[in-house]
């Protein structure tokens, strides 16, 4: 529920913040909730502290089980990486050559410039998630013999970056806690997992408690999400934004019970078991349907957003959502598939060799973030790295009389590393 509820709030984020208009060949953008108390919403919808908390709990119920049966951590994490990367392929396939071919049919130079360097922003996530889902061995046997020590440790280092960063005035300084502030909520998916993630109403009374006294009279902004202009408590995270992350987490295990319950209504469970094989196509492939719909409604026909919270606004807003769902529906429909990798035969290799591959996969990964797919050397070379660290993680498929593809063993299906 965590997951889906957080991918879902994601989607619904970045399809409505966005304020567009088009002139002279340019598109212009602004974010609906930079406007009056719109920050108030971002202390709930800034979900990725959910998801990095869900993707704790689901790695170390992961992780054990394959330890139960015999499986390496190297074996464990080739999988693991294979179905993580293997969905960016077909984004990079599509998203290399269309910036090109856009600009051969005459579309203006900036919209699609905007596009192609947005489509990729997103793999952000996915970076820092392999390195949560390489140390997972490791970070559980911490776990096991520290437990709230661990994540204590992790936030008390993102306290000093902060420091650092504030201080010293420089940004750049706070991308360690990209990694400290999103490995402490997914240590605490290992406590969750375990059991040992109580008082869930001191979580969340002390984590939004500390995040309002660190927005009122610290150096940070009040929105949790980036603001055009406006320092960041997202890229990179800050402590404020890790304090409002606890205080989600207490929220969410409050209601845990109500949850589980709601869950398990037929409509809902059916809802879910839909959802679940397909989080990855929506999370990759949203803002491709928001570009579709833009390059029609706002650079086609040169309708701007309505000013937020207007009643022009208001009242498009639902029709904003269905024509956005009616586009995403057949990329949904086309790219689901690669929900799950090809088939492979049980990975032989070793550490050394699966430990390159993630190198590989989040090299490509983060150069993908951070150029996008705009035309140039580094979206080919980071697509090309994520191609090879995926090469790295297979080894040759082996059939037998008792179970090929077409048996059972070819027809499992293993939920989404998200």
């Amino acid at each position: 529920m965590l997951r889906v509820f957080g991918m879902a709030l994601v989607v619904l984020q970045h399809w409505s913040i966005p304020l567009l208009s088009f002139a002279d060949g340019r598109i212009s953008t602004g974010n609906a909730l930079a406007i009056g108390n719109g920050w108030m919403i971002t202390w709930i919808s800034q979900v990725m502290p959910l998801v990095f908390l869900a993707g704790g709990a689901a790695n170390a119920i992961s992780r054990r089980s394959a330890a139960r049966r015999g499986e390496t951590t190297p074996a464990w994490l080739a999988g693991r990486l294979r179905r993580l990367a293997w969905p960016v392929v077909p984004l990079a396939a599509v998203w290399l050559p269309l910036p090109h071919l856009l600009l051969a049919l005459g579309v203006p130079e900036q919209p699609v410039m905007t596009a192609s360097r947005l489509a990729g922003q997103l793999l952000w996530f996915l970076a820092i998630y392999l390195v949560a889902v390489a140390v997972t061995t490791p970070m559980l046997r911490l776990n096991m013999a520290y437990g709230w020590r661990v994540p204590a440790v992790l936030a008390a280092g993102a306290v000093a970056v902060d420091v650092l960063r504030f201080t010293g005035g420089l940004d750049v300084a706070g991308f360690p806690n990209i990694v400290l502030v999103w490995l402490a909520v997914h240590q605490l998916g290992f406590l969750y997992a375990d059991g040992r993630l109580g008082r869930p109403w001191v979580l969340a009374l002390g984590g939004y408690g500390l995040g309002a006294a660190l927005t009122a009279f610290g150096p940070y902004p009040l929105s949790m999400i980036g603001m055009p202009g406006a320092v960041s408590n997202m890229a990179p995270p800050t402590v404020a934004l890790l304090s409002i992350g606890v205080g989600q987490i207490g929220l969410a295990l409050a209601l845990r019970r109500w949850i589980v319950s709601l869950a398990g209504w037929p409509g809902v469970s059916r809802a879910l078991g839909w959802a679940g094989g397909r989080m990855m196509t929506l999370y990759l492939w949203h803002m491709s349907a928001l570009f579709v719909i833009v390059s029609v409604v706002v650079v086609g026909l040169g309708i701007s957003t309505p000013e937020p919270g207007t009643s022009a606004w208001l009242s498009g807003w639902p029709h904003w959502l269905l024509m956005l769902a009616l586009a995403m529906w057949p990329l949904l429909r086309g790219f689901a598939r690669f929900e799950t990798p090809p088939a492979t035969g049980p990975y032989t290799g070793g550490t050394a060799r699966v430990l390159t591959a993630c190198a590989l996969v989040g090299l490509g990964l983060l150069a993908l973030t951070v150029a996008g797919f705009v035309p140039g050397a580094a979206p080919l070379l980071g697509a090309g790295a994520i191609v090879a660290g995926l090469a790295l993680t297979g080894s040759p498929r082996r059939t037998s009389p008792v179970s090929g593809a077409g048996g059972p063993a070819g027809r499992l299906r293993v939920a989404s590393p998200l």
